[in-house]
């Protein structure tokens, strides 16, 4: 990969190998009513410095021509060893210079960037923000661009947009978040094969000042030119996103999780407690601790209820009496590590976070969020991420890790439209309602950015994953800089499905798949889909371990597909039954840094018979086989393979003359013919 300023624009990308590359025009501000295209008088290489490992930082400023006393700042992050270039920019006033961002037409005119598609007529808009309501989840869509839409200027949002043509194929894509089709920003084709990166709303206040003190900072884009289809471009964005593109490499790390919340539902709903904190004390969680332990989980999660208040997250003494300490010290006994649930937008009315940041709380038309219990614990309101409280509340995940050594935090419950405060930092009192309150969610999935990275930067190890289970959510690329998703709860309600439901007096989970079987590992796979593109292992979702055997094969086989987590009564799983997901957790163990670099090969559609995914790299990883109708199934690995380190399932493994492993899996059980085969590979 070569990048360099000029060759026919602002700057060029170009890679080795690979025919052709991509030239960026300079960015259009609206600036002070009038529109600035940002080229400059020649950049200059101001700094370079390494990022983490393996990355470095690369920036160049050039003087504004067409605006005097601005200059825009191109900041580059590399790797030798990625075709991918991360890259941002940064339009700042010089010395007392000082400007303001307008809307001459009442809408965003800003262009961030714009390319010369010629010569790559198979355009794919990969989009990730489709909430799928049959699933309850997001599935990835790959959609053909038409030349019609390019020829007409019609407007697409992606995130991501490849170009293949000439033996090689462009990426052009942006970190940032929504619900499509409520897009923030959007990609507009013309007809002359040209594409632009436009901002459609929030991406700036009106009369937003820009001083030396106070750039404008663009989001991130990723760009590449790749040898090869589309396919090969999709595997090289995939690593990069899983190597180079954020330095809180935790998020990436393939471990087991548990998550106490199937255990609290099932008490809830099933027991009769008609609580969800009845199983939240220090007996239960140790007991499922052994438990996860003894079955090969990594990192244990404890969700909802370990609190007293929402906003001060302190350990509830009703509930532990011993504070966290038991659990801490038997976790740090088992290797294990420990995890909290946290709602960041939520703080209890007496909390002393919320006594400190009332000027900071969600306001919509003048009125506060209503009052409102939190999972059985004091009434909290809501306060806005996108105000000085990011800084409050990332000092309070700071201080539990500094107290308890939790490296995980779970984020639940944080809608993306909700706040047009004035005061905050997405406008004030002069700026239009409804221009503050899409600004404050452009803005908030970047200020969640900030608060993972002030943690991070204090803690290397902790992870941060994001609830996307529900719609309404910033779902995209930029949350995937700092941390992962929460992908997949129990699947859609009865209601998603047109079943009637009474939500105002529910007489059983309002949930429609939470038994065990086939039928809820098959709608949370769905995020597999994801997979192509972008790492299955920053979409965790959890699986069930509860008997029977074909029903614990199939869990096995699709938490190993990268979403690695685990769920449900771990203390009710009978002896055999915690054997084999600890038998064929230690083989995965072995192998599963390889699943997790292996991009997808999958024949047949999730929920489809047979569904088969292959997931091998350097002759290492797994190949799962599933299926609902009795019979045979062969199959033939796309890579060669090593030799066998585990089956489960009824199949056995043969190796063709190039190495390639032959897999035959039968499905012949009585009782249930819905069933799996796992296969590991080793050295």
């Amino acid at each position: 990969m070569d990048v360099a300023p000029g060759g026919g624009g602002l700057w060029a990308l170009s890679s080795k190998g690979a025919r052709g590359g991509l030239v960026f025009g300079a960015p259009l501000f609206e600036v002070d009513g009038r529109e600035v295209t940002a080229a400059v008088r020649g950049f200059r290489h101001v700094a370079e410095k390494p990022v983490f490992e393996g990355v470095i930082e690369r920036v160049y400023e050039g003087d504004v021509a067409s605006l005097e006393g601005a200059a825009l700042v191109l900041r580059l992050r590399l790797a030798e060893d990625s075709p991918v270039v991360r890259f941002r920019y940064e339009l700042k006033a010089k010395g007392a210079a000082k400007f303001r961002l307008t809307k001459k037409s009442g809408r965003d005119r800003l262009v961030y960037l714009s390319a010369d598609l010629s010569g790559r007529p198979k355009r794919t808009e990969v989009i990730m923000s489709e909430f799928c309501q049959a699933a309850h989840t997001y599935r990835l869509s790959e959609r053909a661009v038409a030349d019609a839409e390019f020829e007409d200027s019609l407007p697409f949002m992606g995130p991501i947009l490849a170009a293949e043509g000439g033996g090689s194929t462009a990426v052009v894509a942006y970190e940032h978040g929504s619900q499509s089709p409520t897009a923030f920003i959007e990609f507009r084709g013309s007809p002359d094969s040209k594409v632009e990166l436009r901002a459609v709303k929030g991406n700036y206040w009106r009369g937003r000042e820009i001083t030396a003190a106070s750039p404008y900072e663009t989001v991130w884009f990723d760009a590449a030119v790749v040898k090869g289809a589309t396919g090969d471009a999709a595997a090289a964005f995939r690593t990069f996103l899983l190597r180079r593109c954020s330095p809180n490499r935790a998020s990436r790390m393939p471990w087991i999780f548990y998550n106490t919340w199937a255990m609290q539902e099932r008490d809830h709903w099933w027991r009769g407690s008609r609580r969800y904190l009845h199983t939240m004390n220090e007996k239960d969680i140790l007991g499922e601790l052994a438990a996860a332990h003894e079955m090969g989980v990594d990192v244990f999660v404890i969700d909802a209820g370990w609190f007293e208040k929402t906003g001060d997250w302190r350990v509830s003494r009703e509930r532990f009496p011993n504070g966290l300490g038991p659990v801490v010290a038997k976790a740090k006994e088992c290797g294990m590590k420990l995890g909290l649930w946290f709602s960041p937008t939520e703080a209890a009315v007496s909390s002393d976070i919320m006594k400190r940041n009332l000027a900071c709380k969600v306001m919509f038309k003048g009125r506060e969020t209503r009052k409102h219990a939190v999972w059985e614990t004091e009434e909290s309101q809501n306060l806005c991420l996108v105000s000085p409280y990011w800084k409050d509340f990332a000092d309070e995940l700071i201080r539990v890790h500094r107290e308890w050594g939790v490296t995980y935090f779970k984020w639940d419950a944080i809608p993306q439209f909700w706040c047009d405060a004035a005061g905050h930092f997405h406008g004030g009192a002069m700026v239009p309602e409804q221009e503050r309150f899409e600004c404050a969610a452009f803005e908030q999935v970047r200020y969640m950015g900030r608060i993972v990275d002030r943690l991070c930067a204090e803690c290397p190890d902790a992870i941060v994953d994001f609830d996307v289970t529900e719609g309404g959510r910033s779902v995209g690329l930029a949350f995937l800089a700092s941390g992962k998703f929460f992908a997949s709860n129990n699947g859609p309600y009865h209601p998603d499905l047109d079943r009637p439901y009474d939500w105002s007096n529910p007489p059983h989970w309002a949930n429609v798949y939470v038994y065990p079987g086939p039928a809820r590992a098959r709608v949370a796979r769905g995020p597999l889909d994801m997979d192509k593109w972008v790492p299955s292992v920053l979409f965790l979702t959890h699986f069930l371990p509860d008997p029977p055997e074909s029903s614990q094969l199939i869990n096995i086989g699709s938490l190993v597909l990268g979403q690695n987590g685990i769920w449900g009564e771990l203390r009710r799983v009978p002896p055999e039954g915690r054997r084999l997901f600890a038998e064929a957790l230690a083989a995965y163990k072995k192998v599963r840094d390889d699943i997790t670099a292996a991009s997808p090969v999958r024949t047949g559609r999730i929920g489809a018979s047979p569904e088969i995914h292959e997931k091998i790299s350097g002759g290492r990883g797994a190949v799962v086989i599933f299926s609902t109708d009795r019979g045979e199934h062969v199959y033939v690995t796309r890579a060669a393979a090593g030799p066998v380190l585990w089956i489960g399932g009824d199949a056995t493994v043969e190796k063709d003359a190039r190495g390639r492993a032959v897999i035959r899996a039968k499905f012949d059980r009585l009782n249930n013919a819905a069933c799996a085969a796992v296969v590991f590979f080793g050295d």
